[in-house]
């Protein structure tokens, strides 16, 4: 069967091996894709802002399945569009969709059907946003409520601070645009879990569990991004606690959107606080995680295809999912300056090199071949992903792959997993 990746990213790439491994798949195909993905994909340009250029690509190609893998074809209704057309497409519909882009909703969401998180308050103005602030106590967490790549929420350490991302967020300031709305949120303290489920809008089948490092500097220090690492161990999560996720937090949010007749039929990600009370969501994404995809499917066994047929088709039930037992980690190789202003165009050597050490796979995030040679394009540009017995293994691996690669300006974290890591040898 032809299927059809939507995406140019890491995740997409992954994504894109995932599926090549699968006998079920003759053919794939991925709009826009990457330098990385045309080596293991046919690659057709596409417009992934333009829902009508993204329609011309499923017209033309004529896939047995689309898989969606950004949020912002989503977000304009590209599921909802095949799904008028009879065509198979695997991702939630733009209303299910809006737990991702509508912080707001997903709050609102949370608080109807008892999913535990933190308090909340969600201001349509900056007024309204300056009076909500007296309910917190600092730190205080202030996000934008659309989609901004990661980059809408602001750790704010006292009211000056927390004034100031409220007044950037509604002047449009701080990014490019000016908020209709914002959530003030109180700040939860605790170590990050991604839980990712498979849901095909009745059954939630978890994936295993990743932690995403999402600032910039070392220590986790600095502003968020997209992601800089991240790594999925079998210690992670023990298999009670596992549990506990699946039925109170993603199985709870599937049966609640089926009862508010808008199934979610696709990946729910399950961005969760581990605190002293419990485990609460700090946000749900409509999508595979980027960059845990690119450290979670490495270590998928069964077929990717059918477990995605399942969840089309209804009958995710019946799937069964084998994992590569140790651990596995990806490692973001980025341009100075990302998450802010970045250079494009730099040449990258040492991939190869890069890719010879075993266990070792190298997914591109922002790279172009231009006359033969591969180039920057993007603020995350390579994500070097590694699997081992241990967390450890996992790393050395990792790290040892980053040492062939080189561009003008790659920085990169050299302590993913270090609470993982902490205390131990």
């Amino acid at each position: 069967m032809k299927i059809l990746v939507i995406g140019s990213g890491g995740r997409e790439h992954a994504l894109c091996a995932a599926i090549g491994r699968s006998p079920r798949a003759s053919e794939v195909v991925c709009a826009p894709g990457n330098g990385g993905i045309a080596q293991i994909a046919r690659c057709v340009p596409a417009n992934q802002k333009d829902l009508g250029d993204l329609l011309r690509v499923v017209a033309e190609e004529l896939p047995d399945l689309t898989v969606v893998g950004p949020e912002l074809p989503l977000s304009l209704g590209l599921v909802d569009e095949m799904q008028r057309r009879g065509l198979r497409v695997f991702g939630p519909t733009r209303d299910a969709a809006m737990l991702e882009t509508s912080k707001a909703f997903a709050k609102r969401f949370m608080q109807r059907h008892s999913i535990p998180t933190a308090n909340f308050a969600v201001c349509t103005s900056q007024r309204e946003a300056m009076a909500a602030l007296e309910m917190f106590r600092h730190p205080v967490v202030i996000k934008a409520d659309g989609l901004h790549a990661g980059k809408g929420v602001l750790i704010c350490q006292s009211r000056h601070e927390a004034e100031r991302a409220v007044e950037g967020l509604f002047s449009g300031q701080l990014l490019g645009a000016a908020e209709t709305s914002v959530v003030v949120e109180e700040c939860l303290t605790g170590e990050e879990i991604s839980f990712l489920v498979l849901s095909d809008g009745k059954h939630a089948t978890p994936l295993i569990p990743a932690q995403d490092h999402k600032r910039i500097g070392e220590g986790d220090t600095g502003p968020n991004t997209g992601g800089m690492g991240v790594y999925t161990s079998d210690t992670m999560l023990d298999a009670a606690m596992s549990e506990w996720i699946l039925e109170h937090i993603a199985q709870r949010a599937v049966n609640a959107m089926a009862l508010e007749d808008t199934r979610f039929v696709g990946v729910l990600y399950c961005g969760l606080m581990m605190t002293a009370k419990g485990p609460m969501v700090l946000e749900f994404n409509a999508r595979f995680g980027d960059p845990e995809t690119q450290a979670i499917l490495p270590r998928l066994e069964s077929d990717l295809v059918e477990a995605l047929e399942a969840c089309v088709e209804g009958r995710l039930s019946d799937t069964e999912f084998r994992w590569k037992p140790g651990a596995s980690v990806c490692v973001v190789a980025a341009s100075q300056g990302y998450p802010g202003a970045y250079a494009t165009g730099e040449p990258i050597s040492g991939e190869d090199d890069a890719a010879r050490v075993p266990n070792v796979e190298i997914y591109h995030a922002g790279t172009a071949v231009e006359g033969g040679q591969l180039r920057t394009a993007g603020g995350r540009v390579l994500g070097v992903t590694a699997t081992g017995a241990t967390l450890r293994d996992a790393l050395d691996s990792a790290y040892d792959a980053m040492s062939h690669i080189s561009f003008a300006g790659m920085v990169y974290r050299k302590d993913i997993g270090w609470r993982a890591l902490r205390g131990k040898q």
